[in-house]
């Protein structure tokens, strides 16, 4: 095969060393460098970011440049090593130099303004970090206590119906605070305005139903998770119906036309998965349709998300994994939904949006 003659050069030095002189080749031998480098740096770059994130500096950046010197007071740090972590954020276009001394928001860095749940996710990844640091221990079921799995406590509870609010209210918080991003992606690709009731599956303390009531007043709103989870969401003056339970032993709220799970399948293994969708199959109607929305594994363009990051967070958190279109459809079949249309999302990496029907 021609990946393999590719190999074999690759692999030798003197080919190396004639491709980094000759044009085009340099070319393709510097970016190729530039990626493998990149893979080894990888967590020092991830760091430098979360130390932003830590000090707050894109908030404090959003009205416009700061000088060096109060953001290193600020944040009770060496004006030399404000400088080091500045110079890094800049590379890496989180922020950007300015005169005087200053420093403004990059590129990057303003993004974050836009969407909070991006910092949100950020600020819980020190969890992560600490279950990748013997990703091999993981691979070989070595780490079955990870912080991530303490911190999401229904993926490993054999009754997470159990758990009390301050036990979810963390992860609810975190969920609230990334879920208009996910949205953002649903209502983009999927019109609900042909529905009358929604029922939202596992969604927290309302935040999708929130943004979905927003673009869709006329529709009423369900909202079905742990009762722990309920109970950490308050009273609220809204009209959402929320219904405490198991998805896996209560009986699912009949009635609505439209269900939702959002980031709800990757969660869970395979028998969670298919118990969960034949339980909504038996309370959807037959006009009814079934809406799943998550990252996807073998999306085109959003690869590292499903395959790596997902991968290996999921992984981590002890239960689920992200599947292909493929991959759900069987689970889909098998639990008497048709295969799933796949609807277009602006930013995949951020979601796909799939929807089925009851047969």
């Amino acid at each position: 095969m021609l990946a393999d003659v590719r190999n074999r050069l690759l692999g030798k030095p003197s080919f190396r060393a004639f491709a980094g002189r000759v044009w085009p080749f340099n070319l393709i031998a510097r970016r190729q460098a530039r990626r493998l480098f990149d893979l080894s740096a990888g967590f020092v770059y991830s760091q430098v970011y979360m130390s932003c994130v830590a000090l707050d500096w894109f908030n404090r950046l959003a009205g416009g440049p700061v000088a060096i010197a109060t953001l290193a007071d600020e944040a009770r740090l060496p004006i030399a090593a404000a400088q080091r972590l500045l110079r890094a954020a800049h590379t890496l276009q989180l922020t950007e130099p300015r005169a005087a001394d200053s420093v403004a928001l990059g590129p990057l860095g303003a993004a974050m303004i836009g969407d909070p749940g991006i910092a949100a996710m950020a600020a819980h990844h020190h969890l992560l970090y600490a279950d990748m640091s013997d990703p091999l221990g993981l691979l070989r079921g070595e780490k079955s206590d990870t912080a991530l799995s303490r911190y999401w406590g229904y993926a490993t509870s054999a009754t997470p119906e159990d758990l009390p609010a301050d036990d979810v209210a963390p992860y609810s918080a975190l969920m609230a605070a990334s879920q208009p991003m996910i949205a953002e992606q649903v209502l983009a690709a999927l019109s609900m305005k042909p529905y009358e009731h929604i029922l939202d599956i596992g969604g927290g303390v309302g935040a999708f139903l929130d943004a979905v009531h927003a673009r869709y007043p006329h529709l009423r709103r369900t909202l079905f998770d742990l009762p722990g989870v309920i109970a950490a969401r308050g009273a609220r003056e809204d009209d959402v119906t929320a219904v405490g339970g198991s998805f896996l032993g209560s009986e699912l709220p009949a009635g609505a036309d439209l269900i939702s799970l959002v980031r709800i399948v990757h969660d869970h293994d395979d028998d969670v998965v298919l118990k969960l969708l034949s339980n909504i199959r038996q309370i959807i109607p037959k006009h009814g349709t079934l809406l799943i929305a998550e990252p996807m594994a073998g999306t085109g363009g959003a690869e590292t998300v499903g395959d790596v990051y997902f991968g290996f967070y999921l992984l981590a958190m002890g239960s689920g994994r992200a599947r292909t279109l493929n991959e759900i459809n069987e689970l889909l079949g098998a639990s008497g939904f048709s295969p799933a249309s796949r609807h277009k999302t602006p930013v995949p990496l951020i979601a796909s949006v799939l929807t089925a029907r009851p047969i």
